[in-house]
């Protein structure tokens, strides 16, 4: 079946011994893995684990279902984890769903799955599984999902704290949970002793994560100014910011300059475009030039490259913010090459 957010939510807390399958799709990696250990805690503190990867399935397409149906060593409940889960997955999740007994729900994250792919619509026509895709929360969304995290740590945000933290943090909701923990440490607030936290207390931890310094990164990023990359990005991560909110805005920054490129090359002029998207007036001038700069299919390999990069960054044993920096500096190499 396909979930909304809501009902995603009220299944991982309340898992129903019927379900087999809990898919998570969708970019927002974050949020997937958030639902994903909101499922094991449900399944009680000893919960035992079990990963299995997409090499596995390829070679052995029968050993989810028979991991599915067995029971642990000690008696303790147990689940199977996949991540990533890809295409490739489908043999054995049909195994799965097909198979006369399973007593372990299996929890599959795929940050590059298609909602138009055969799994998705595999998992959302099965009655034993749930399907939810997750995206990464903007605006009123982000800001009420801070809202939340903050109030189960014992914080009341007021004024415009929960925008502040939301778009600190790129909407990422580990980063997010990390500073709303800083936050209710510095407040001493917890569920039995609550506190308001306003802007003050927010610039106290210093939980602006480098927003200015986030946006002249992007901006040289998309000028193609290779020289002055590795200065920006220090400058960056000595104001408290880090590589996951950078790709994201990265990412939002070529989004919309695929709309306007979108325009532009139907015969609009580029200040025409600009007004008619209300651009802020402060980046005008930068997005104005990289319009000029890069081409619908420039922006669509690099917004793909991006993305591939995030994605990487989430798995264990990655090589984290290098990976980030690598690209940044690999696409304004392309930004210095492009003439749109």
């Amino acid at each position: 079946m396909k979930a909304s957010a809501a009902q995603a939510r009220a299944a991982v807390d309340k898992p129903n011994p019927e379900t087999r399958l809990y898919l998570f799709h969708g970019p927002d990696e974050a949020g997937a893995a958030e639902l994903a250990a909101r499922l094991a805690r449900a399944l009680g503190p000893e919960v035992e684990r079990i990963d299995i990867d997409m090499k596995m399935l390829r070679e052995q397409p029968g050993r989810l279902a028979d991991e599915a149906a067995s029971m642990s060593l000690f008696g303790r409940a147990r689940y199977i984890r996949l991540a990533p889960v890809e295409e490739a997955a489908g043999e054995a999740i049909a195994l799965l769903l097909a198979a006369e007994r399973a007593g372990n729900p299996v929890v599959a994250i795929g940050p590059g799955l298609k909602a138009s792919g055969k799994l998705v619509k595999l998992a959302i026509a099965a009655p034993k599984a749930l399907s939810h895709a997750c995206y990464v929360p903007e605006g009123i969304d982000a800001a009420r999902i801070a809202t939340t995290v903050a109030r189960e740590h014992g914080l009341r945000l007021t004024g415009d704290v929960p925008q502040r933290l939301a778009a600190a943090t790129g909407g990422d909701r580990a980063i997010l949970a990390r500073e709303v923990e800083k936050l209710a440490l510095f407040l001493d607030a917890a569920l039995d002793r609550p506190r308001d936290a306003d802007g003050a207390a927010l610039d106290a931890i210093g939980a602006d994560l480098g927003e200015p310094e986030l946006f002249h990164a992007i901006d040289a990023v998309l000028d193609g100014r290779v020289a002055e990359i590795g200065g920006e990005l220090a400058r960056l991560s000595e104001a408290g910011g880090s590589a996951i909110p950078l790709l994201r805005q990265l990412t939002r920054r070529l989004m919309t300059l695929s709309e306007l490129r979108a325009d532009l090359d139907k015969g609009a002029g580029v200040d025409e475009v600009l007004e008619k998207h209300r651009i802020f007036f402060r980046e005008k001038a930068a997005t104005g030039r990289a319009l000029r700069r890069w081409n619908a299919s420039q922006i669509a390999r690099a917004i793909d490259r991006v993305r591939q990069a995030e994605r990487a960054m989430m798995h264990s044993g990655s090589a984290g913010e290098v990976l980030a920096e690598a690209e940044c500096a690999a696409i304004a190499r392309a930004a210095a090459r492009a003439r749109g």
